[in-house]
C-alpha cells in the first residue's frame, strides 16, 4: 500500500483507479482502529510515517459530500463520524465529535470536544470541554487536555511532524500547542501557555537559563512568559514559555496534577 500511495501522490490521475481508492480507504480504516499511526515512538524519538499522512490527504478528493443527520442535528461533509463507542469502551459526552479515521483507545473520555482525522488518543486520556485535537496529533496515555486546549493539526507539508503530547501530561486551560511541538512525558503546562515551533522555551529554574525550541523536556512545569524585543517602532514584549521547575513525585497521580501548578503558585 505504501508504494501505491507514493505513486498516486505523484500522479493524481490514479485516484480514479479502484485499487488505489481501496488502498486509501484501508489505510484510513487502520488509522481508525489504531493499528496504523501517522507517527509512532522510535527508540528515543518519534518516527513520522509520511506516506500515511499522504493517504489522509488523498482520502479527501475520493470522498463525496453527504448530508449526515443525527437526531435534530445536520452535518454536510465528506467524512463520516466515528461510531461504536460502547464496544470501544470510550465515553463520549454530548456534543463531542470525533471523525472517522481518528483513534480513541479504551478508557478515553471526550467531554464536548473535537478530534480530527488521523489523530491518535491513547488510553486513560481526557479531552475536556471545548478542547480540540487536530489532524494527525498524537496524544499519549493518561493525558489531561483541559478546557479550551488547542492541539494543532498538520497535513501539509507532508514532511512536517505532528504535535506530540506524551504520556502523563497535563495541559492547562486555553493552552495552545501547534506546529509539531513535542511535550515530553509528565510535563505540566499552566493555563494560557502558547508553544509554536519558534517559541523560545526557557528553563529558568537554575542559575543560568537553558533554552529549547519545539520540545518541552519531561516533567517540566511550564508557565507563559514574555521577552523584550526591539522593533523599528520601539521595544515590545513577545511571548515565550518558562520552565519554572520539575514536577514532583507527590503530584504523579492524575487526581493531584493541579497541585503541580499550585506548588509554584501558577494558575491552572
Amino acid at each position: 500500500m505504501k508504494a501505491l500511495i507514493e505513486e498516486a501522490w505523484e500522479n493524481r490521475e490514479m485516484l480514479t483507479d479502484s485499487k488505489v481508492q481501496h488502498a486509501i480507504r484501508a489505510i484510513i480504516e487502520q488509522l481508525d482502529e489504531g493499528s496504523l499511526r501517522v507517527a509512532e515512538p522510535d527508540g528515543e524519538g518519534w518516527k513520522v510515517n509520511d506516506w500515511v499522512k499522504k493517504a489522509v490527504i488523498l482520502y479527501f478528493p475520493i470522498q463525496q459530500m453527504k448530508t449526515l443527520e443525527v437526531g435534530p442535528f445536520e452535518f454536510h461533509d465528506k467524512m463520516r463520524l466515528k461510531t461504536g463507542y460502547a464496544a470501544k469502551n470510550v465515553r463520549v459526552v454530548p456534543h463531542a465529535v470525533a471523525r472517522y479515521g481518528s483513534y480513541l483507545a479504551p478508557g478515553v473520555i471526550l467531554m464536548p470536544s473535537y478530534v480530527n482525522i488521523g489523530a491518535y488518543v491513547d488510553s486513560g486520556t481526557m479531552v475536556d470541554t471545548w478542547a480540540t485535537v487536530g489532524s494527525c496529533a498524537q496524544i499519549g496515555k493518561d493525558v489531561h487536555l483541559s478546557g479550551g486546549v488547542g492541539i494543532g493539526g498538520v497535513l501539509e507539508p507532508v514532511q512536517a511532524s505532528p504535535v506530540i503530547v506524551e504520556d502523563g501530561c497535563f495541559i492547562g486551560s486555553r493552552s495552545i500547542v501547534v506546529e509539531g511541538v513535542r511535550i515530553g512525558k509528565q510535563a505540566v503546562l499552566g493555563a494560557n501557555v502558547v508553544i509554536t515551533a519558534s517559541t523560545r522555551i526557557i528553563d529558568v529554574s537554575g542559575a543560568e537559563p537553558v533554552e529549547y525550541k519545539g520540545y518541552v523536556p519531561e516533567r517540566s512545569v511550564v508557565i507563559p512568559g514574555s521577552l523584550p524585543k526591539s522593533f523599528p517602532a520601539g521595544n515590545y514584549q513577545v511571548p515565550c514559555a518558562l520552565i519554572i521547575g520539575q514536577r514532583k513525585p507527590s503530584t504523579d497521580l492524575k487526581t493531584s496534577l493541579n497541585e503541580a501548578l499550585r506548588e509554584y503558585h501558577v494558575a491552572v
